[in-house]
């Protein structure tokens, strides 16, 4: 069956879904409005389906309107991205690959990762962005971003989650903070002062494991402040704001100003996973996942 479509049917079509109003999109693609609705209409006895339901000036996808604009829209974004992917060959590159992390994951897995990976392939464009959870999941299912580093457990369909590093908690102090590694026996010594935590919008699942952890000490923190950048944390702990847990990861040896303590001793531990869309078509995306599955990184 040969259907009579161009690539500008489709981009009039995804303006009509997104806005769900005819003269709006017709504005924003700069036609006439009856121009748009006969493109429309051209599209739909073209494929033999219909698109929208128009009733008293309100516009509806229909069940297949909704279907293909899902699917239009994935399959534009890796169209877009092997032309885009062309470009970079032109102008004498092998790929980019477009990364999003929490903080912790740029202590040594993301540095690591990216020495080793340009070994063997110099030529390679990164992007690095630091991004919470939740926009790490978004970006993955758009495909603005190739791959992702996050602390979640439970990830949608379409992605796929591999843990790579699993580690304990520290305790974050002022310097001058009277406990130590050691005179410190349990977390409870701590009931009376301010944490400083991440924020749990940054990540739900592992803001509730560190409840967890207060939990099981048996008190209810008092919490003064929370961040989503483990720099902010520091901060306040340096100014006796208060004191914090964050994973071992994030330890920074260089800061004279706080110190750590390893809570080696509760059962939490948090995981730190590398995650992306199983329909990304970046060639390169393969390359850095066999590299991360052989050299077992942790």
């Amino acid at each position: 069956m040969s259907y009579q479509l161009e690539l500008r049917h489709i981009n009039y079509f995804l303006a009509v879904a997104n806005e769900l109003h005819f003269r709006k999109a017709a504005e924003k693609l700069f036609i006439s409005q009856p121009g748009l609705s006969r493109q429309i209409k051209d599209m739909e006895e073209s494929l033999g389906v219909k698109l929208f339901d128009r009733h008293n000036r309100q516009v509806k996808l229909t069940h297949v309107g909704q279907y293909l604009k899902e699917e239009l829209t994935k399959n534009l974004k890796s169209l877009d991205a092997i032309f885009h992917h062309a470009k970079l060959l032109e102008d004498g590159k092998d790929g980019q690959l477009n990364f999003g992390y929490v903080g912790s994951a740029m202590q040594q897995i993301i540095p690591d990762l990216l020495v080793n990976f340009t070994k063997d392939h110099p030529n390679i464009l990164f992007s690095l962005k630091e991004m919470d959870n939740t926009k790490q999941i978004e970006g993955l299912l758009s495909q603005d971003i190739d791959i992702g580093f996050v602390r979640l457990e439970r990830v949608p369909r379409g992605l796929q989650l591999r843990p790579i590093l699993k580690e304990p908690f520290c305790l974050v102090l002022p310097q001058e903070h009277p406990l130590n590694a050691s005179n410190f026996k349990q977390l409870s010594q701590l009931k009376d002062e301010h944490f400083i935590l991440f924020d749990p919008e940054y990540s739900a699942s592992y803001y509730e494991k560190v409840i967890a952890i207060f939990d099981d000490s048996g008190f209810s923190p008092i919490i003064s402040h929370n961040t989503i950048h483990a720099g902010s944390i520091y901060k306040l702990v340096e100014n006796n704001f208060g004191v914090s847990i964050v994973p071992k990861s994030l330890v920074d040896e260089n800061n004279s100003k706080i110190k750590f303590i390893e809570l080696n001793k509760i059962s939490q531990r948090t995981v730190l996973s590398v995650i992306w869309n199983k329909d990304n078509r970046n060639p390169i995306l393969n390359k850095i996942l066999t590299l991360i599955h052989n050299k077992n990184i942790k």
